[in-house]
């Protein structure tokens, strides 16, 4: 019998291996990225056309490599980071595995440009779906620049597979900002369709953070450094008041490593037990520093997992420095009841030396003078802010001195006025009789008006019951019905929502003050996309800067307080891309609102807001359903009832 088992080509075992590699273009944005790292450039620009489907090119001025290097860097399980298995444990680069350039000339259109220092000329290599088309001498500056074009040109199961350019977009900024964020000493540079998105110089880790996220994110900093034998933690949290409902700004770093760990983000949100709304999430950036033989990296595809020798220890010493930190800025509340704030001493007086205080009298003031017209202000002051100051009638009292702008008192003769009997002159006091005839005339006791007799009007019975603050009980004729609120308003306010976006012009109120909201760039474009659609639902936007927007005018049904709860929920529920046609885009903005602004369970209503709520819901088209298809209420009959006490 003939064998069957036999050896792929190198072609195909690329194409394979290019399926746990290249996921989509944010993946060559990654491994391009890092590979321009290790080569130690200080300037990286990436260059991207349609989201990276069309053109993915990063620009490095790092070491280069040699002719040889230039084609050997293409085989699979090529690479200069490591030599042997130990080197493994003692890793100091982003690759290791000598697959990714591999990987991405197997599915794409690959161009390289490389030249070392010391080198007149450079190597220009050509490569389609690991076919070398051509190599040649060039002329080109010092630096390694790759091209990538026409990604999935040969596998089009998977270029269909794709998401739309928003989408996309996103991943690839994503993977941008976890670059850029890890290393704020590099020079980078992004360009999208020919626009300039980011210009980050060489900088800080505050200033790169506030560089890539927005202006307004310096405020929100509260600054993490701890260092131990076993990890070194440096990096910034966010204030809780600025949390957020998406986990768009979390980042941890271990070693310059983008990872993702739900076991640290537990330690952190440990740390801000007590601190944050119920589905918020804070906002960090933290930069771990460990043994490099402490952690294995070579578990995922992605490199994003890493495994710890002692997560508890790790655990337990990011918990306590994100809690020390929140405490030492006045974040999180000291529990010292001993303690009275009032008697702290201020920082801007804490080195000022006392001053002894000075005293200045008028001599002249007389409170015994029988002179009406002759009043004297007296004032006593200390220190740089005091002085006197005295007026008076007489030339000796008219003098007047006065420093500081602040004065601690001052006594003023006043005229005893007339009795208080002279308030009732005319009134005859021993003759009650005169009192009554006089032509006062004195309201004693409340009178009330009706329209109606009392035997006419009928007291309204209360014909809703509101339970546990979750639930509201209207009797019907066959028995109840049991609501739930939040579901009901999420369904009345769904229905407004969607009917003002596609048959009438919604209302808008103008703000006296317009606002400001700050948004990263990923988030700024989403919102630039929303436009049309928002404004359809009562938004008025007056300007959109890079990092900003300015909104004027807002929805009758929404406070100035709920824009950015309105916003960020939406922001959050369209992170996975804007459906393409319109109804699916108006429908899931009118169910995001309606999410936001419903009433929450465990709200108080009253009577009235209770029968509100009931007649709107049955005043819905679909009242039977919440927008996200759970039931709106129940209705239990008379029978059902004596059902459950006939057992």
């Amino acid at each position: 019998m003939s064998s069957i088992i036999q050896l792929l080509p190198d072609h195909v075992a690329n194409q394979i291996a290019a399926g746990e590699v290249v996921q989509r273009p944010a993946s060559v944005v990654k491994e391009l990225l890092e590979n321009a790292v290790d080569a130690k450039a200080t300037d990286i620009k990436l260059i991207i056309k349609d989201a990276g489907k069309s053109l993915v090119q990063v620009i490095d001025n790092g070491v280069g490599m040699t002719v040889t290097d230039a084609r050997l860097c293409f085989a699979r399980h090529a690479t200069s980071k490591i030599r042997q298995a130990e080197d493994l444990f003692s890793l100091a680069t982003k690759g290791f595995r000598g697959e990714a350039l591999a990987s991405i000339a197997a599915i794409a259109h690959m161009e390289m440009k490389t030249k070392q220092e010391q080198d007149e000329l450079g190597t220009h290599i050509v490569i389609e779906g690991s076919k070398f088309v051509s190599q040649e001498v060039a002329v080109l500056p010092k630096g390694t620049s790759f091209a990538v074009k026409n990604l999935f040109f040969n596998i089009p199961a998977r270029r269909n597979f794709l998401k739309s350019d928003t989408v996309e977009f996103r991943h690839v900024m994503d993977e941008f900002q976890r670059v850029a964020l890890a290393h704020p000493n590099i020079h980078f540079s992004f360009y999208h369709n020919g626009s300039e998105l980011y210009n980050l110089p060489s900088a800080g880790y505050r200033q790169r953070i506030v560089g890539i996220m927005s202006g307004k994110t310096n405020e929100k900093l509260v600054p993490v450094n701890e260092d131990t034998e076993i990890i070194n933690i440096q990096g910034f949290v966010c204030k809780p008041e600025f949390a957020k409902k998406n986990r768009g700004e979390q980042f941890f770093f271990v070693n310059d490593r983008f990872i993702k760990s739900g076991y640290l983000h537990h330690a952190v949100m440990a740390a801000y037990e007590g601190l944050l709304k119920d589905g918020s999430q804070p906002s960090y950036f933290l930069y771990l520093q460990v043994p490099p033989n402490t952690i294995d990296i070579n578990i995922h595809p992605t490199k994003t997992e890493i495994k710890f020798d002692d997560e508890s220890a790790l655990y337990a010493i990011l918990r306590a420095s994100i809690k020390h930190s929140l405490g030492q800025f006045n974040v999180a509340p000291v529990l010292d009841f001993d303690r009275d704030s009032n008697l702290d001493t201020p920082y801007h007086y804490k080195d000022v030396e006392a001053e002894i205080p000075t005293i200045q009298v008028d001599g002249t003031f007389n409170p015994f003078t029988d002179d009406k017209t002759n009043q004297h202000y007296t004032k006593t002051g200390s220190g740089s802010g005091s002085g006197s100051y005295s007026s008076g009638s007489s030339s000796s009292s008219s003098a007047s001195s006065f420093s500081g702008s602040s004065y601690s008192g001052y006594s003023k003769r006043v005229e005893p006025t007339a009795s208080w009997e002279s308030l009732y002159v005319g009134l005859d006091t021993e003759n009650p009789e005169a009192i009554e005839s006089s032509p006062f005339t004195f309201e004693n006791e409340e009178v009330a008006s009706s329209l109606f007799n009392d035997d006419e009007v009928e007291q309204a019975s209360q014909k809703t019951y509101q339970i546990h603050k979750k639930y509201i009980v209207s009797p019907i004729k066959s028995g109840m019905i049991i609501v739930d609120q939040q579901r009901a308003h999420q369904r009345i306010l769904y229905e407004q929502f969607l009917l003002n976006m596609t048959v009438n012009q919604a209302s808008s109120q103008q703000l006296l003050f317009p606002l400001d909201l700050f948004y990263s760039a990923s988030e700024m474009k989403l919102i630039e996309e929303l436009k049309p659609s928002l404004e359809t639902t009562g938004f008025v936007f007056d300007e959109s800067k890079t990092d900003h927007i300015v909104i004027s005018g807002i929805p009758v049904n929404i406070t100035e307080s709920e824009v950015s709860i309105v916003i960020e929920q939406l922001l959050s529920d369209l992170q996975d891309g804007i459906p393409a046609n319109s109804y699916s885009q108006n429908d899931t903005i009118a169910k995001s609102m309606a999410k936001s602004l419903a009433v929450k369970t465990g709200s108080y209503l009253t009577e009235k807001e209770q029968d509100n709520l009931v007649n709107g819901l049955f005043a819905c088209k679909d009242p039977n359903i919440s927008p996200f298809q759970k039931p709106t209420f129940i209705t239990m009959r008379v029978e059902d009832i004596d059902k459950k006490f006939a057992l």
